[in-house]
């Protein structure tokens, strides 16, 4: 199978596991966020989902980290604290994905960075999984 194939493959299955809000229900009703970090021309792709409330949980391995750093930043990805360290200057794209609902606010977050060192200093440990 293509790699590109594989991708989509791996996408669609991260999208049926999450579940599908009824037109009805509020945006609050599943506080959840699906976060996503991909490689060059999707070649890869890789997903968690991580809900912070009432208190931290879901697959994330770092879930009362991540939601720690979103509350400080108001859930604005954007403003989430870095944690700079060295990175080399390797050219190897990773795009970081957020699609969701954090403390009742909808997010629709995406990101490009150099490589995964620099998306782990951006980001702390909102994409480390």
């Amino acid at each position: 199978m293509h790699p590109r194939h594989l991708a989509a493959a791996a996408l669609l299955s991260l999208a049926a596991a999450v579940p599908t809000a009824h037109a009805a229900d509020g945006p609050t009703d599943r506080p959840d966020l699906l976060l996503t970090v991909s490689g060059t021309e999707h070649t890869w792709i890789r997903g968690v989902l991580l809900s912070c409330e009432p208190e931290p949980s879901g697959h994330h391995p770092y879930a009362a980290e991540a939601c720690a750093a979103l509350d400080a930043a108001g859930g604005d990805l954007d403003a989430v604290r870095a944690e700079p360290h060295a990175c080399t200057e390797e050219d190897d794209p990773v795009t970081a994905s957020a699609t969701g609902v954090h403390r009742g606010r909808t997010i629709t977050w995406s990101r490009t960075f150099p490589n995964t060192c620099a998306l782990d200093a951006a980001t702390g440990s909102v994409f480390r999984f």
